[in-house]
C-alpha cells in the first residue's frame, strides 16, 4: 500500500486474519477504515467499510470462536471485501466512486 490516497491499482490490496471476537477483533475493522481512507473515501464512507468488515465477520463466524481471513481487492471503482472461515465465505463491495 502506498501513502498516496487513491494510488493503489486494481488487484489485491490487503490480506489479513484476525479473531472473530475479543479485543484483537477490533484491529480488523480499524484496518478496513484506514484502507478505505487510503483509497480515497471520506471519513463517513471509510467508517461504513469498517462496519462491513464487522458484518462479514458475524456472517462467517457467528460464534466468534475462530479467526477470520479477509482479502481486500480493488476492482475498478469498488473495494471487494471477502471473508473466509473454514468452509464459510461471504463477500461485500464498497463503492470507491464519488
Amino acid at each position: 500500500m502506498t501513502n498516496s490516497a487513491g494510488a493503489v491499482h486494481d488487484g489485491l490490496v490487503l490480506r489479513l486474519s484476525f479473531p472473530a471476537s475479543g479485543d484483537i477483533f477490533l484491529v480488523g475493522p480499524e484496518m478496513a477504515v484506514k484502507l478505505a481512507e487510503q483509497l480515497g473515501l471520506d471519513a463517513a464512507q471509510a467508517e461504513r467499510t469498517g462496519q462491513v468488515v464487522t458484518e462479514l465477520t458475524r456472517q462467517v463466524d457467528p460464534s466468534g470462536a475462530s479467526d477470520v481471513a479477509f482479502e481486500f481487492h480493488k476492482t475498478g471503482a469498488e473495494l471487494k471485501i471477502q471473508a473466509r472461515q473454514g468452509t464459510q465465505t461471504s463477500e461485500a463491495r464498497v463503492s470507491l466512486g464519488a
